[in-house]
């Protein structure tokens, strides 16, 4: 069953819906298509892969908690440094916490267990050990449901709408 990524009138994810309840809000007119894939439900109507509320819907905060699982999930499992992925990754402060670095989301990262120990309590700078990716926190809780459908390869032109905010 073809899943449809529901966006907010702000383009932000909101929802992962079916495709059935995805076409009734687009011809009540309550969403429009943004993607769209070359299958057809009804003659002349693509079947969309994204819609966007037309009203801004307001949804309460949900914090996303700051766990190893959601960390390694974010990082893909790797190890920010050496791409390393296996089964023995750590969790690794970008400011140590020896220099005032906090437990947050952008201040911790996947590292391997060699990585680790090679930076020691240095900055990423100091140890000549580059991120690969800057580390951020995930906008809402969504993130690992749409991110679980890219992953897969099912739904690619998700991609741009998982860090939020309209396309460029």
């Amino acid at each position: 069953m073809a899943k449809v990524l529901v966006l907010n009138a702000s383009y932000e994810p909101l929802n992962i819906t079916s495709w059935r309840r995805a076409v009734v809000l687009v011809l009540k007119g309550k969403a429009e298509k943004i993607e769209y894939n070359g299958k057809s439900v009804y003659p002349d109507f693509p079947l969309p892969t994204v819609i966007r509320l037309r009203y801004y819907v307001r949804v309460p905060y949900k914090d996303i908690p700051l766990t190893r699982r959601n960390i390694l999930y974010r990082d893909g499992n790797a190890c920010q440094y050496c791409g390393y992925s296996g089964n023995d990754l750590t969790l690794d402060h970008v400011v140590p916490r020896s220099r005032g670095g906090g437990e947050q989301w952008e201040n911790i990262v996947t590292a391997c267990v060699r990585c680790n120990v090679k930076k020691g309590s240095r900055t990423p700078e100091e140890a000549d050990m580059p991120l690969r990716q800057r580390p951020r926190k995930p906008h809402s809780s969504l993130y690992f449901e749409v991110d679980k459908y890219i992953k897969s390869g099912k739904h690619q032109e998700w991609q741009k709408y998982l860090i939020g905010g309209k396309p460029r």
